[in-house]
């Protein structure tokens, strides 16, 4: 029978990308992690891992070997979860990571049913670029990821997309910065002062290829990663904006800034990001269903 203990140190080598950063992780010695992955490689009868240099690449049959603990260990994730949600004798912890493009306020909208749950949910919430917290999900120190996009292919991490909703862009600026530009939307943003999400973000490429549909020139004077910095921007004067049409509202009211226009054709887009294929954990399914209500 294949022993799991050496099948788990293989994996978190093959993540990690080299025994010391896996011996670092597994807090074990780097000699240790060699010689589990040695029993492994000597009861599968194959090499899993080739040395090119003074690194560690995975061979054909380590790779397939990964794709299938992979699966084990997702599948290991889920269960831990089932079990944890079915606990009642103590307040349930939700790992969650919010990547960094996806705008604070729909990030808590879109987490706050779970907080309306009868068992009590204590959130653990950490923000980073989806690359890092998809290796920290990859690791299962997170049990959701909520992002603007679906798991990049090219990242090879195990993980389901659940799409939890889309909704239309809506233009906002300062009332001094509005009142200069009173044409027919959208052609008052020709030459108007522009603050744009970062390429980190997916949806600039939609707002730049919308400006070229539409004949639109505007002035670039900011590109920001962290979109309340571009809301506080805003807020100052320094150009136009975009939000999510789901939040104008509410960001106008609370940044007393004003809507100029809005567009369905840039379409923002909202997923959680699970180890679980199908979503069992009581307070994801909470936040799947109140999305799937809110963003249409």
């Amino acid at each position: 029978m294949l022993n799991f203990k050496h099948l788990h140190y293989f994996w978190v080598t093959a993540k990690q990308g080299s025994i010391s950063k896996a011996s670092e992780n597994l807090h074990i010695t780097p000699q240790t992690i060699s010689g589990q992955i040695s029993l492994l490689e000597e009861q599968l009868g194959k090499p899993l891992f080739a040395k090119v240099g003074r690194n560690l690449e995975l061979t054909d049959n380590g790779r397939m070997v990964l794709s299938y603990a992979d699966e084990i260990f997702s599948l290991g994730s889920e269960l831990e979860q089932s079990v944890r949600a079915a606990s009642t004798d103590r307040t349930q912890l939700l790992r969650v990571g919010v990547a960094d493009s996806v705008p604070k306020s729909i990030a808590y909208r879109l987490l706050e049913p779970a907080m309306s749950l009868d068992d009590p949910v204590r959130f653990v919430c950490k923000e980073n670029s989806l690359e890092s917290l998809l290796g920290e999900l990859a690791l299962h120190k997170l049990d959701l990821i909520i992002a603007d996009g679906q798991i990049p292919p090219h990242l090879g991490v195990r993980g389901f997309n659940h799409f939890l909703g889309e909704c239309g862009t809506s233009f906002m600026a300062a009332a001094s910065v509005a009142d200069n530009y009173r044409t027919p939307f959208p052609h008052c943003l020709v030459g108007a002062p522009f603050l744009i999400p970062s390429d980190q973000s997916i949806i600039q490429a939609q707002l730049l290829q919308w400006f070229e549909k539409h004949s639109i020139h505007p002035r670039i004077t900011g590109e920001f990663d962290d979109r309340a910095l571009m809301k506080a921007f805003g807020q100052a004067g320094a150009g136009v904006f975009i939000v999510p049409s789901a939040i104008a509202q509410e960001v106008s009211e609370q940044f007393k800034v004003v809507i100029i226009g809005s567009t369905e054709e840039i379409r923002e887009q909202f997923f959680a990001i699970a180890t679980e294929r199908r979503l069992s954990n009581p307070a994801l399914i909470a936040i799947n269903n109140a999305a799937q209500e809110w963003l249409r």
